[in-house]
């Protein structure tokens, strides 16, 4: 358990720590020295292109990458996905979104480099796969623009009219679309605004003190690795960390641009993180609107793109209920957990954090601020007698171990609608589905398995005692994800063990659960 020093840390400090916290987010610097160097190489080879040479082929990054806004994967063997554009100046009057995308194409498949890197053809886009040590690829999306592009990306995004950021927009190419193969005219083609939403989302970070710079110079080029961020920035960060703590890899998860949408058009310019956090996950729901739907006219929940208003970031939620519902369940659970930072004690705010955005990263964070003296830990859980660990029909650990790397459980139960994080003094209540997500660093690819160990009167008298290890058979992206279910009153525990080259080379500490 934890324990405070009488010395309770003010506003300030732990502010000053949860910024800590969202810097140990942050890529390395040597993670974003590698993407630029890899995609200034590929953007200087189409540059050279004698055949695109005549449409000035750029290379730009978009997305969380050009935002700022990138995280390091949970598990450290995960690829980080690095969103590109190349955008060419104009086009053959003859080309389609076929000629366009396949004209790009065709000048990577020259070179014996990239031709052997290219992935399947993707709807959108080209993908650059890089050698499994780098742990990362590209996905460079094809592009046009109209040369007003250029000169509009001078001017501050707050100077811009509305008809101007539209302007920004680029012209892409999508193989499902009917069209793909026929249609000339570029104004009939999709679009995409990456560099507006861009400039948008750097104007709403923006504090009073920033400096003002052109559009071009704020989104032109990869953000700097800089560890000084504006609030809103560190803040989204944190929010999808958390985010991927609690669904792991369920494709269902709230995707993030409407994260990031909804943070930025709720932050207020606030400088205290603190402050600022608690206040966006405050006013988030109320900013998503019902508008009619352009298919039906049937009223539908509506997180509309700040550059072009007609493009809902919650299109698929009414065809897919359960993105709407893994939203607001997440909302939920992220207000109840943050809540813990206005206590200012940052022993307790640590015992919380560590659950929903590592142990690894927090106990960083606590080495590296020199704060260790404010907190202490025993045992692993609350009112807990390790001797039940000892029990009979605990099934013994199969494989050899050389416990060579880590893993950590973090642990949540949904009563009702509403997902609520275990921590170590957690009463979990009767009848509630219970979700493990288990994180490790260990090198793909490998085996996960699971154990589940039931104690007390009511699992041993309805026959519910539990102890075998078993591989894993539920949700989640390599077994990772488990889902149990609150049945008997008691203390019990789940483990998880990673299995490569049939050795165990990581295993979590006992995870308990307390159920009432």
């Amino acid at each position: 358990m934890f324990r405070t020093t009488p010395d309770i840390p003010s506003r300030s400090q732990t502010s000053e720590w949860l910024n800590k916290i969202s810097e140990a987010l942050d890529l390395t610097a040597a993670q974003y020295r590698a993407v630029e160097e890899r995609y200034t190489a590929v953007a200087n080879y189409l540059s050279e292109s004698s055949s695109l040479k005549a449409y000035n082929p750029e290379i730009k990054p978009q997305g969380s990458f050009l935002l700022g806004t990138m995280i390091k994967p949970i598990m450290q063997d995960d690829e980080l996905d690095v969103d590109l554009v190349c955008r060419l100046t104009g086009k053959q009057a003859s080309w389609t979104q076929y000629h366009l995308k396949h004209a790009i194409g065709d000048e990577l498949k020259a070179s014996e480099t990239y031709k052997r890197m290219l992935d399947e053809e993707g709807n959108r886009c080209w993908t650059l796969l890089y050698a499994e040590s780098t742990k990362f690829h590209m996905d460079i999306l094809p592009a046009i623009v109209g040369h007003d592009h250029y000169t509009l990306m001078e001017r501050t995004f707050s100077a811009l009219e509305n008809r101007q950021v539209d302007q920004l927009a680029i012209k892409i190419t999508d193989r499902r679309l009917p069209n793909h193969r026929t249609e000339v005219r570029p104004e009939f083609w999709p679009k995409s605004n990456p560099f507006g939403y861009a400039g948008w989302f750097n104007d709403r970070a923006a504090l009073p003190t920033t400096k003002m710079m052109s559009l071009r110079e704020s989104v032109e080029s990869l953000p700097e690795h800089v560890t000084k961020k504006e609030p809103l920035k560190r803040i989204v960060q944190i929010l999808k960390r958390h985010r991927d703590m609690m669904y792991g890899g369920d494709d269902d998860k709230p995707i993030s641009i409407i994260i990031t949408t909804l943070a930025a058009k709720a932050y207020q310019k606030e400088t205290d993180i603190v402050t600022a956090l608690l206040n966006i996950l405050d006013r988030m729901a109320s900013l998503i609107e019902m508008r009619p739907s352009p298919i039906n006219g049937i009223m539908i929940k509506w997180v509309g793109n700040p550059v072009n208003d007609v493009e809902n970031f919650a299109d698929k939620w009414p065809d897919e209920p359960v993105k709407e519902d893994n939203f607001y369940a997440w909302l939920a659970k992220a207000k109840e957990d943050f809540s813990v930072l206005a206590s200012g004690d940052l022993s307790r705010i640590a015992h919380v954090l560590k659950a929903v955005i590592g142990t690894t990263v927090i106990n960083e964070t606590i080495q590296s601020t020199g704060v260790t003296r404010l907190f202490s830990e025993s045992g692993t859980a609350k009112n807990f007698d390790r001797s039940i660990l000892m029990v009979s029909h605990r099934e013994n650990v199969r494989w050899p171990e050389n416990l060579l790397y880590r893993a950590e459980i973090q642990g949540s139960y949904k009563q009702g609608k509403n997902y609520h994080t275990i921590l170590t003094d957690t009463v979990i209540p009767k009848d509630c589905y219970i979700y493990f997500v288990a994180n490790t660093n260990v090198p793909r690819p490998f085996d996960v398995y699971w154990q589940v160990v039931n104690t007390g009167q009511e699992a041993s008298q309805l026959g519910g005692l539990r102890g075998g290890i078993y591989l894993s058979r539920t949700l989640g992206v390599g077994g990772l994800n488990q889902k149990e279910y609150s049945s008997f009153r008691g203390n019990h525990w789940i483990e998880c063990f990673i299995v490569k080259d049939n050795v165990c080379v990581a295993r979590s500490r006992e995870f308990m659960v307390s159920i009432a």
